[in-house]
């Protein structure tokens, strides 16, 4: 069972800690932490709700993960949570400015698990606690300063931070503009061809064959009537015989 190269410490909150010696231990609480260097100590898990007793763990007694639990290696140090609430942390922090306006509140943080080193933050603009909201990554060198509740930055705005996830509604937005996008140039290209369509003269109007070979002439002197110059004289003298009458010219033959 190995550990991943990073990983989210909401996500290692998620996970119930399962001791070597079989026993549960509970979801975990908060991170253990020493903020000057940017570094994940350890975590604190809550063993019972009846009990006031909380369990702390060192990061290195971590030995794997599945898909509900976190297993450790170890006993824990119990304390309480009086105690733990006066443990240094960024966490839940106010995010300023560079002119100290708050711009947001430090939310989460993803680490290494094998040596606690915290890669960089995640930023919330509204409560972190409304599922679905944005998040924006703040590394630790862009951080000017720190104390208790605040840390302070060079930023002018949230978007001077790579995104690391977009809210339902941001996502929402982004999508609805893609397929207005696509609606507008699908009606583009059908303007376009029903323009193409109107500039074409109607199929009635369009000149036959004959009158663009023949300019000039209109349609009853290329096609003119077949009985108009017809001749019985000249249909009589072509024909080999008439009515059972033999011509003298096919006597001779009685095939003819």
């Amino acid at each position: 069972m190995s550990l991943p190269e990073q990983l989210l410490l909401s996500d290692l909150l998620r996970h119930r800690v399962r001791c070597d010696q079989g026993l549960d231990h509970g979801v975990g609480v908060m991170a253990w932490m020493h903020p000057p260097v940017h570094r994940l100590l350890g975590w604190v898990s809550r063993p019972s709700a009846l009990r006031n007793t909380r369990a702390v763990w060192r990061l290195d007694q971590c030995r794997g993960f599945d898909d509900q639990q976190v297993f450790v290696k170890g006993g824990p140090s119990e304390t309480d949570q009086l105690t733990l609430e006066r443990l240094p942390t960024l966490l839940d922090a106010d995010l300023l400015d560079a002119d100290g306006m708050r711009l947001g509140q430090v939310a989460d943080l993803a680490y290494v698990p094998s040596t606690g080193e915290i890669l960089h933050y995640l930023v919330s603009r509204s409560d972190p606690r409304l599922p679905g909201s944005s998040r924006w990554r703040l590394t630790p060198d862009r951080i000017v300063d720190q104390q208790p509740g605040l840390v302070s930055t060079g930023l002018r705005d949230l978007d001077d931070l790579p995104q690391a996830r977009a809210s339902v509604r941001q996502d929402f937005v982004r999508r609805s503009r893609q397929w207005r996008e696509q609606l507008q140039h699908f009606g583009d290209r059908a303007g376009e061809r029903l323009e193409g369509w109107l500039e074409e003269p109607p199929w009635d109007e369009q000149p036959s064959r004959r009158e663009s070979d023949q300019p000039g002439r209109d349609f009853q002197s290329v096609d003119p009537d077949p009985l108009e110059d017809w001749d019985d004289d000249d249909w009589t003298e072509q024909q080999p015989y008439v009515r059972g009458r033999r011509s003298a010219e096919s006597d001779g033959d009685p095939w003819i």
